[in-house]
C-alpha cells in the first residue's frame, strides 16, 4: 500500500470518485495568492488523495488566469508527492483519435510570458533541470494503468502548450504538425515546471477531444465537441486514476525528490528572509 499522498489536478467532477472516503474540503493559504478553489481530500483504496479543479468549480478561470503557483504550492503544503494531471487536448496526429488517451513526455512552450511559472525570483535564483519535463516513473505507471482500464492509449509524444483562450489558427495547427508535436493544450507545461521546482512527480492523462483544425475530414474544434468527449471520458479518467493509485509504491525511485538539490545559484547569505520564508516548504532543506 502506498504511504504517499497523491494529488489530482483536473476538471470538476474528478473528486466525486466512487470509493473515495473521508471526504473533506480544505482551503489553503499560500504566499502566492489563492488557489483555484478548495482542495478536496479523501482516501481511495487506503491511499490519501488530494483533488483540485484547475479552473475552479464551474470552470471560472481562463488558462492564463489560473494561479498555477498557488495550486502547486497548496499541493506541496498538503503533503502531495505525486500529481496526476487530467487534461483535455487536441490531437495533431491521425492515429490519436478523439476519445483516445495520451501520456505525453515532452513540451513545446507557446505561452506568452503572461503566467507566473516559477517559485523563484525576489532575491533567490534557481534553474531547474527540465530536459525530461514529466516524471518517467509516474508516466510509465499511468500508461500501464490506462491500458489496464481498457483505454486506447498512446505512450509519449510532444505537447504544445499554447496561451489561448482562442484555439489555434489553421496555419499554426499545420506548423505544429510539421515540427512533430502530437497534442495541443493550454495548461500542463506551467504545472510541470512548478511541480519540478517543488520536487513533486508530475504525470499527465491527456484526453484527446478533437483534431484541432488541421484535419480536412473533421470539423474544426468547438467547445461543444470538446465538452461532449470530456463527458464521455470522465469515467475513463476516474478508472485510470483508480488503477494508478493501486500501483503506486511507497517510495519514489525517480530523481524528482532531489530535483532542486543543486539548482539554487544565489549565495545563501544573500537570500532575503522573506524569500526564505515563502520557499521553506519548497526548497527549505537546501537553504
Amino acid at each position: 500500500m502506498a504511504n504517499q499522498v497523491i494529488g489530482v489536478i483536473g476538471g470538476s467532477g474528478l473528486y466525486d470518485m466512487e470509493g473515495l472516503e473521508d471526504i473533506r474540503r480544505v482551503r489553503v493559504e499560500t504566499p502566492f495568492g489563492e488557489p483555484s478553489d478548495e482542495y478536496v481530500t479523501g482516501v481511495l483504496g487506503g491511499v490519501q488523495m488530494v483533488f483540485l479543479p484547475r479552473h475552479g468549480r464551474g470552470h471560472r478561470l481562463l488558462p492564463s488566469e489560473v494561479n498555477y503557483r498557488a495550486n502547486v504550492y497548496g499541493m506541496k503544503k498538503l503533503g502531495v508527492e505525486q500529481i496526476i494531471s487530467v487534461s483535455a487536448v487536441g490531437s495533431l496526429r491521425e492515429e490519436i483519435v478523439p476519445g483516445h488517451i495520451v501520456i505525453p513526455d515532452q513540451f513545446i512552450d507557446r505561452t506568452k510570458g503572461i503566467r507566473k511559472d516559477t517559485f523563484f525570483g525576489n532575491g533567490i535564483v534557481a534553474h531547474a533541470g527540465f530536459a525530461d519535463p514529466v516524471c518517467p516513473s509516474l508516466s510509465a505507471l499511468l500508461f500501464d494503468a490506462a491500458l489496464e482500464s481498457g483505454a486506447t492509449t498512446h505512450r509519449g509524444g510532444t505537447y504544445i502548450c499554447m496561451e489561448g483562450p482562442a484555439f489555434s489558427t489553421r496555419a499554426e495547427s499545420y506548423m505544429y504538425r510539421d515540427i512533430g508535436a502530437a497534442i495541443i493544450g493550454m495548461t500542463n507545461l506551467t504545472e510541470a515546471k512548478l511541480a519540478r521546482e517543488a520536487e513533486i512527480c508530475y504525470g499527465i492523462i491527456a484526453l484527446s477531444t478533437d483534431y484541432d483544425c488541421w484535419h480536412p475530414g473533421h470539423d474544426d474544434v468547438t467547445v461543444e465537441s470538446i465538452i461532449k468527449i470530456i463527458h464521455q471520458n470522465v469515467a475513463m479518467a476516474k478508472n485510470i486514476i483508480r488503477h494508478a493509485v493501486a500501483r503506486i509504491a511507497g517510495e519514489r525511485s525517480c530523481h524528482c525528490p532531489t530535483a532542486m538539490q543543486y539548482a539554487i545559484i544565489t549565495e545563501r547569505a544573500a537570500i532575503p528572509a522573506s524569500a526564505r520564508a515563502d520557499l521553506e516548504i519548497i526548497v527549505g532543506k537546501y537553504l
